[in-house]
């Protein structure tokens, strides 16, 4: 038996799950695309409408549809886990202030996760990790520090992708769908490397922002920014509840 064949779904309505997913992941169906109705689908794979409802429940379970009454069925919105922000576009936010965007890709390696954090283990899943440090710049100036991992068992075409142009999470935004985000917001004082790095002094205050995306139950990436304190702030706008 081939590689192929002993991967392929067992089930019809696993083959639909697969189909439909790989549409979703590929970017071929963007959040908000309505997915063929259960009679289409049911035309499509020759099958009884309980095989089609088994396989969009598995991918509204897995975060990647959401049913809507009497409407359909929609490729989801992603959600993400915080009241704070979203995730930010780093290329996107400097060219939007009016200014030049830089990036220096300062080491790329392919790696398997170490045992510690154990975090690491978790979003290499079953494969091996794309470990990247880079730095953004606006109008010259060092505008971030960044430390990311790419879950390759994920994302394999992270592999190949060149981030010496393209900023990782500018990347990663547009060829990966994700569902949920978590962000840790920090303070630190910058040590040697950091402040060599970001041309600041060192013990100079920063603001880090760690992040978590994932899709269903697979993670994509874990990724670490270190902005100097006078360069970057995180603004939110609220609401009184139930007013």
């Amino acid at each position: 038996m081939s590689p192929a064949a002993s991967q392929a779904p067992a089930t019809l309505h696993q083959q639909i799950k697969a189909d439909i997913e790989n549409r979703i992941l590929s970017g071929d169906w963007r959040p908000g695309h309505r997915i063929p109705y259960e009679h289409e689908l049911m035309r499509r794979y020759k099958c009884a409408r309980m095989t089609v409802n088994k396989a969009i429940a598995a991918l509204v379970d897995a975060g990647l549809v959401v049913r809507r009454r009497k409407v359909g069925s929609f490729v989801a919105q992603p959600v993400i886990q915080s009241a704070v922000l979203g995730i930010p576009d780093i290329q996107a936010e400097i060219i939007a202030r009016g200014e030049s965007y830089g990036l220096k890709l300062l080491s790329r390696r392919i790696r398997s996760p170490r045992g510690e954090p154990p975090e690491e283990k978790i979003l290499a899943g079953k494969g091996i990790l794309l470990d990247l440090k880079c730095l953004h710049s606006a109008n010259n100036v060092p505008f971030a520090l960044e430390r990311r991992l790419i879950s390759l068992a994920t994302v394999p075409d992270a592999a190949t992708a060149d981030f010496t142009s393209t900023p990782p999470g500018t990347w990663l935004l547009g060829h990966v769908p994700w569902t949920e985000a978590q962000h840790r917001i920090t303070a630190i004082n910058a040590d040697a490397a950091i402040a060599t790095d970001l041309q600041i002094k060192e013990h100079d205050a920063c603001l880090v922002l760690e992040r978590w995306t994932s899709r269903g139950d697979e993670k994509i990436t874990f990724v670490r920014q270190i902005f100097p304190g006078v360069t970057y702030s995180l603004i939110a706008d609220f609401t009184p509840k139930g007013m």
